[in-house]
């Protein structure tokens, strides 16, 4: 077959075309080809694209017909949208579980409005198509008739994000045979890398809507599809991670859904999500397909494409970041949710599942990935059909595991059927643990780098009468559904039931600042008198960048309050992302005492140094330490810690840049006309006190 493929072993031969499973005893680790692609567009030369669409945007032939829209025709679709948002504008408490289905073609129109200056005869098309609809489905809403809910096929569908109150599409493909009174198997499908326009929305619905009346032939397959957007451009992190778990809740809410046979699968960027969530929630799928898909942030950099960006060796606090993004790390959740991958013969990414492969075996368990012979990053039909059935295979009994290990290295990432991770000695470790029911007796290994955690024991299909965790043994109250154990001066032992849990880092409030927008969140502006004019400039400029480019390419409106009109309600219900000082913000006034710094009018004390107030301000994330805060953060001065540089090139660059804490330096010598620039003095993570510790 080629240079490429002399080392591969041939082992599928029950099947009429050629399957290749690679042995990793015999991969070739040296290719460093990739397959390109020549096409030819409205230019006047052939035009090179590069097969690709994992983790960088994909290089496009400029389109010839492409121009800006007359005066004339802004003027009819800005009318167009406004009216359309006046009657599905934000959400209400009146608002219909349906109304988020007529305002994605609205919330559409407005983005590409916004983000766009030229435009196709197609993309006119889309926008004309997306008046047509939305208010076709409005005048259906006021009638109280929704014809789509019972279509089989391709829709378009949506749902009010929690995080930002935004409305999210996705789309769904119901199969001819969907029968509501039966559960049906779920495969939800994650999109590959495309550049985030305005457009985007638009575009992506277009693949899904088909007319509420329309009646074209729906597939005959035995599970239904839901694709997610998952906010565009993000390879499934942070907003985008929300996003693939909402959309499947709303899918459940809406279709009789088997939630015990939930299939994750997905090409490209779409592959290297199913490895991040499928890895990392083992226990929310029952089988994952990855086709062609990244699993680490410094060996993916370097394929040798000519936009990506190298990342080398970086400082400590991000370093140790990377653990809770890079999949490979979490290789060993591949014993609990079966995978079955695949990868083009030439895929210039090839070398991202021999990665996997071999931290699979390091971890005692094998891949099985499918190669397709003579292809490059694409979807080869046979290969995709063959990784379908093996899927099939794999889902077609519901396993109640009695035997279990799970591995993390963050809390963010702490549950495994009915094992669960309360508490750890460190964060951005490895951490273990390994369980299983014998002989009446639940027998746990020593768990490594673990403090805390529970057994969920009314989810284990044989009940354990006994324990032993380590060389520990301990006995099971009677009828007690679940059991937590903590570990006391090295020893194990039962939590009592009305012990309170210990402060600290705990699932759900462990970090870093950028998991404050994974939830909802509220930004507080401070209209206050500031201490120092030069930070309340800073703090403003950051809040102002952020809103935009949440806008842009997180797709929502930045929730944002001013400081005087925060509610008990929001202290309750959202993270509260303060912007200001002491002075200009009361409510970092009130927060001040309980975080882990001290900040006065003159001086700043943070991370272990004293620094001067007049030109350094403080980011930071913790526990909200107001008065019926609940589980929630407040986080000081920052919106993601990563920007629009790295937002608009790879996703792959999304990675947390400050960890918990930074101290940054205010350039008071900038001109005016300047964008603050992030000088950053010193930043890092908090122990699992909350604390400062000399080793973060």
């Amino acid at each position: 077959m080629g240079r490429s493929t002399e080392s591969l072993a041939v082992m599928v031969s029950r099947v009429k075309h050629t399957v290749i499973e690679y042995n990793l005893e015999n991969v070739d680790r040296t290719r460093n080809d990739f397959q390109c692609v020549r096409s030819e567009g409205n230019v006047s030369n052939l035009f090179l694209t590069f097969a690709i669409t994992i983790g960088a945007i994909l290089i496009l032939p400029e389109v010839s017909d492409a121009e800006p829209l007359s005066a004339e025709q802004r003027q009819m679709f800005e009318q167009a949208t406004k009216e359309l948002q006046s009657t599905i504008g934000p959400t209400t408490s009146q608002e219909t579980k349906h109304e988020p289905d007529a305002a994605i073609f609205t919330k559409g129109l407005a983005w590409a409005l916004r983000y766009d200056r030229d435009f196709t005869a197609a993309d006119l098309k889309l926008l004309e198509a997306a008046i047509r609809r939305g208010k076709e489905r409005t005048h259906s809403l006021a009638n109280n008739h929704q014809p789509w809910t019972a279509r089989r096929g391709k829709l378009a569908l949506g749902y009010r994000s929690k995080i930002d109150q935004s409305v999210q599409p996705y789309g769904v493909i119901v199969p001819k045979t969907y029968d509501p009174q039966r559960p049906i198997r779920l495969d939800v499908v994650l999109h590959g890398s495309t550049r985030p326009v305005g457009l985007s929305e638009l575009r992506f619905i277009s693949r899904f809507d088909e007319g509420d009346d329309a009646n074209p032939a729906p597939p005959v397959q035995p599970y239904l599809e839901l694709h997610p957007l998952g906010r565009v451009e993000n390879c499934y992190r942070w907003a985008g991670e929300t996003d693939v778990f909402e959309a499947i809740e709303d899918v459940c809410q809406r279709y009789n859904i088997d939630r015990q046979r939930i299939v994750l699968r997905g090409m490209s960027m779409g592959a290297s999500g199913t490895w991040h969530l499928g890895l990392k929630h083992p226990d929310r799928f029952a089988a994952l397909g990855p086709y062609c898909g990244y699993v680490d942030t410094h060996r993916f950099s370097e394929t040798p494409l000519p936009n990506f960006v190298r990342v080398g060796p970086l400082p400590e606090h991000q370093e140790l970041g990377l653990h809770m993004l890079d999949s490979v790390d979490y290789a060993a959740n591949a014993g609990v949710v079966p995978t079955i991958a695949c990868m083009g013969e030439k895929d210039v990414f090839f070398q991202a599942h021999v990665i996997m492969g071999e931290a699979m075996q390091r971890e005692g368990l094998s891949l099985v990935n499918l190669i397709s012979p003579g292809t490059g990053h694409v979807i080869d039909p046979k290969t995709h059909a063959e990784q379908l059935r093996r899927i099939a295979e794999q889902v077609a009994e519901v396993r109640r595991p009695n035997e279990l290990r799970f591995v993390t290295w963050t809390l963010k990432y702490n549950r495994c059927h009915w094992l669960e991770i309360l508490r750890l000695d460190r964060h951005y470790a490895r951490a273990e643990i390994s369980a299983k029911v014998k002989d009446g007796q639940l027998l746990i290994a020593e768990p490594r780098n673990i403090a805390r955690f529970a057994i969920d024991l009314e989810h284990l299909s044989t009940q354990p009468s006994t324990m032993r965790v380590g060389a520990v043994d301990l006995t099971i109250p009677h009828e007690t559904k679940r059991i937590e154990l903590t570990k006391t001066d090295g020893k194990w032992g039962v939590a009592k039931s009305d012990e309170k849990p210990p402060a600290g880092k705990r699932p759900g409030l462990q970090g870093p600042i950028d998991d404050a927008f994974t939830g909802p969140f509220l930004c507080v502006r401070g209209t206050g008198n500031p201490w120092n004019k030069t930070a309340q400039d800073y703090a403003d400029a950051s809040l102002q960048r952020f809103a935009e480019e949440w806008h842009h390419y997180l797709r929502g409106e930045l929730p944002v309050k001013n400081d005087v009109d925060v509610t008990a309600a929001d202290i309750a219900g959202r993270h509260l992302i303060l912007f200001g000082d002491p002075g200009s913000n009361p409510w970092i006034a009130k927060v001040l005492p309980h975080l882990p710094m001290k900040w006065a009018r003159e001086s700043l004390h943070l991370g272990g140094i004293e620094l001067s107030a007049a030109d350094h301000i403080p980011a930071l994330i913790a526990p909200n330490p107001l008065p019926g805060a609940g589980a929630h953060y407040v986080v000081l001065n920052s919106g993601h810690t990563f920007r629009e540089s790295e937002l608009a090139k790879l996703n792959y660059l999304l990675f947390p840049r400050w960890g918990d804490w930074a101290c940054i330096k205010l350039d008071q010598t900038r001109p005016r006309e300047r964008v603050w620039e992030d000088i950053v003095v010193r930043s890092g993570y908090f122990d699992e006190e909350w604390q400062l510790s000399s080793s973060r």
